[in-house]
């Protein structure tokens, strides 16, 4: 493990590749799933990078024992920062439905996975309803849910 943790990819011939928007990026690039322009790219790099973000944000709410504690911290999050960067991540979204227009990419997998984590009431004493207030964001989100490649895979996954 490169720097000391996962997600790490292993190719072989191939050092070790860490992180996972380094890891989503080459994937994406190999299948057709990343911008070739180089603006777009790192347009879509910074959205992956806001999730990363919003997953810093969360992990000190997340590790909470007491009750009580963990009920007050999750709310407050769910009631400004959550709403924030939503807000922050609706206002890069276009007429989609996805990051790029029609085609689905890695950023919008990514996007993807941290609203599913927050919109399905996984975390408690987060509403399902905290964007609510970001249609561009939920519009993408269904997009990709009902994508063939993403419906196929969330199927073997539940098995």
């Amino acid at each position: 493990m490169p720097f000391g943790r996962l997600p790490v990819l292993e190719l072989p011939g191939e050092v070790p590749l860490a992180h996972s928007n380094a890891i989503l990026v080459f994937v994406g690039r190999q299948h057709r799933l990343h911008p070739a322009d180089a603006f777009e790219a790192a347009r879509h790099e910074a959205l992956m990078c806001a999730v990363e973000e919003l997953r810093d944000t969360m992990t000190p709410a997340l590790r909470i024992t007491d009750p009580e504690q963990k009920r007050q911290a999750r709310e407050a999050l769910a009631a400004n920062e959550l709403r924030t960067w939503g807000g922050y991540v609706e206002r890069q979204l276009g007429d989609g439905p996805f990051v790029g227009g029609a085609m689905l990419q890695v950023a919008d997998l990514k996007l993807y996975m941290a609203v599913r984590w927050l919109i399905t009431g996984t975390v408690d004493h987060v509403p399902t309803t905290v964007f609510d207030d970001c249609p561009k964001l939920l519009r993408l989100y269904h997009a990709v849910g009902a994508h063939a490649g993403v419906k196929a895979w969330l199927a073997k996954s539940a098995s």
